[in-house]
């Protein structure tokens, strides 16, 4: 599927910075795939839905404390404006965090409605009316939700069929599969004393292969315990146990030979 065959994956953002979109997103891949129709983008101006002469969005928090919260009145009518079976997703940084099998499970869908947050929050009400899903890029804290929006939307649309110029790009990368991706290199063999590792000069693709996935191990191990966990963890049946014994094996010795 080229970028010019219309998937329309469509994606609306509920925010008081619609300036902010498309803007990376409107560059590169994503950018050439949205000007192709393969997805769309509209950001809805939450303060267009205020109803006073100031336009005022948020209010003090019931119970005191710092800080303002959006109003729930306000933010629901901006959602229904743009209302229909597309899931519904709360940026914030109490939320799940964010994975490679999410952006999979939205891509596979028609699109996604995204409100960001700012000043102290959104009013839980208008959370649970709607049953939005809460949804975390990291543990850290942002100004608003604006920014983990175009990380959400960047890591769905690169998955769009067309978008990517070889699928196996995506299978290869990191989360993708269970393990951290593998080292890459390329021209020049030499840079400043340091070589390239013998194997993928070898033409063995075999080899290859064996040597990236020890390579694939060695750093989630040493990174991602706890992605490691998980992969050492998983259920496998004795073929792909044998399976896995064999390609240590070829691993190994791609991994000898690579070695001064």
């Amino acid at each position: 599927m080229s970028v010019n065959q219309t998937r329309n994956w469509r994606a609306s953002v509920l925010t008081l910075f619609p300036e902010m979109f498309p803007g990376p997103l409107g560059l590169s891949l994503a950018g050439r795939a949205m000007a192709g129709g393969v997805w769309s983008l509209d950001a809805v101006q939450i303060r267009d839905f205020a109803t006073d002469k100031h336009r005022s969005v948020d209010d003090t928090p019931f119970g005191g404390g710092a800080g303002m919260v959006l109003r729930a009145d306000i933010v629901d009518l901006a959602y229904v404006s743009v209302a229909d079976e597309r899931p519904r997703v709360f940026l914030t940084p109490r939320g799940r965090p964010f994975t490679q099998a999410d952006a999979r499970r939205f891509v596979a869908g028609p699109g996604v409605v995204l409100l960001c947050g700012r000043y102290e929050g959104v009013d839980q009400r208008a959370i649970e009316a709607r049953d939005w899903e809460e949804i975390s890029i990291g543990d850290y804290v942002l100004s608003g939700g604006e920014l983990a929006a175009l990380v959400f939307l960047d890591a769905c649309v690169r998955l769009l069929p067309g978008v990517m110029g070889a699928a196996e790009s995506a299978e290869e990368e990191s989360f993708s599969g269970e393990l951290l991706e593998y080292p890459h290199y390329t021209r020049p063999a030499e840079w400043q004393g340091r070589g390239v590792p013998g194997v993928l000069l070898s033409g063995d693709h075999g080899a290859v292969a064996a040597w990236r996935q020890l390579q694939a191990e060695k750093i989630t191990r040493e990174r991602r315990p706890d992605l490691w966990a998980r992969y050492v963890a998983r259920p496998r049946s004795k073929e792909a146990r044998a399976e896995q014994t064999v390609f240590a094996n070829q691993a190994s010795v791609a991994t000898r030979a690579t070695a001064p």
